[in-house]
């Protein structure tokens, strides 16, 4: 019931032997949804990550985007006031 490359061959099925292996799957685009794959998922979830961690400064991006964090951020730094903030940039 094991895959051929399974190191033990004692599982009861094929999909305890494959479960057994950890394997991870990861979702990709397709013709009719090209934006739903895991490079697009990084993306958005680095962009959430760098947004929050600026929110967390004080810090008020005009949007979630990478390119308006980065502005915030930078502008923050420059004047020495977080960006958005009441009295700041």
């Amino acid at each position: 019931m094991c895959s051929s490359n399974c190191l033990t061959q004692d599982h009861k099925s094929w999909g305890e032997c494959v479960r057994a292996k950890g394997l991870k799957i990861a979702f990709c685009g397709s013709a009719t949804n090209p934006g739903n794959d895991l490079t697009a998922e990084k993306k958005w979830t680095k962009e959430l990550d760098a947004y929050a961690s600026a929110r967390k400064q004080g810090i008020q991006p005009a949007s979630t985007k990478m390119k308006d964090i980065e502005k915030a951020v930078r502008l923050s730094d420059e004047k020495g006031v977080a960006y958005g903030s009441s009295g700041g940039a």
